[in-house]
């Protein structure tokens, strides 16, 4: 313990004699010493240069004397340009996006194609029925007789189970156009056979005239009428 303490009575003076002698600092650029602060504090990185941002400032605002107001508005009207063509170019390129993802989900030139059919109906003669494949489904043309226009246009709709008269499933009286599919369970009926003339479903007994509407069996409604329309007299485009 002795020890501890005469080593610390010798130490003790020199600290002091630091605090009241410290050298002075030597300043950037000067040629005289300048005083160390008081309390022995370093005045330390006195050389280092405040970085100068003139070349990234605006001219309007490089004077220190002139109010930036005065530029206000000019400053403005770039900040407004820039912004403007930044919003223009955006709604553009978003356009671009939305309109390439559209036709991305579009049909292409061959789905088209095959969506539509065209038939030449001077092949069907009159009182038969032609069947075709359209969208992979069976679709009937059938060329009717003067005497099955008279029988279906005189059929009273109170006795339809689904009632339709026979000018609204046709364009032309001569022409029964409808997709071959049973509407009771999406069987193909089989032409010119039934109990009226018309068309016969062999699977439950569904019984169809000859402008396709349900008159006898399970079946609810009429054979679905497609869209088509006549080119001419000989041609007809359904889809």
């Amino acid at each position: 313990m002795m020890s501890v303490a005469h080593r610390c009575g010798t130490v003790v003076p020199n600290l002091q004699a630091t605090k009241q002698y410290v050298k002075s600092l030597v300043l950037a650029g000067a040629k005289e010493l300048v005083p160390a602060a008081a309390g022995g504090t370093r005045l330390a990185h006195t050389d280092i240069k405040v970085p100068d941002f003139s070349d990234y400032r605006r001219q309007d605002v490089t004077d220190p004397n002139k109010s930036s107001q005065d530029s206000d508005e000019n400053r403005k009207a770039f900040s407004y340009l820039m912004t403007g063509a930044t919003t223009v170019v955006g709604i553009y390129a978003a356009k671009t996006v939305v309109t390439q993802f559209i036709s991305s989900m579009s049909a292409s030139a061959d789905v088209l194609a095959l969506s539509k059919i065209e038939i030449k109906l001077n092949d069907i003669p009159e009182g038969k029925n032609m069947t075709f494949k359209w969208r992979g489904k069976p679709l009937f043309v059938r060329h009717r007789n003067e005497k099955e226009i008279t029988a279906e246009m005189a059929v009273n709709l109170a006795e339809l189970r689904d009632p339709q008269h026979d000018k609204d499933r046709v364009i032309n009286p001569k022409w029964v156009i409808v997709l071959g599919v049973c509407t009771h369970l999406g069987c193909v009926p089989i032409a010119n056979a039934g109990d009226f003339g018309g068309y016969y479903c062999p699977c439950h007994g569904s019984h169809y005239d000859a402008s396709g509407r349900i008159r006898k069996g399970p079946a609810p409604l009429n054979l679905e009428v497609p869209y088509y329309e006549f080119q001419d007299d000989d041609t007809v485009i359904v889809g």
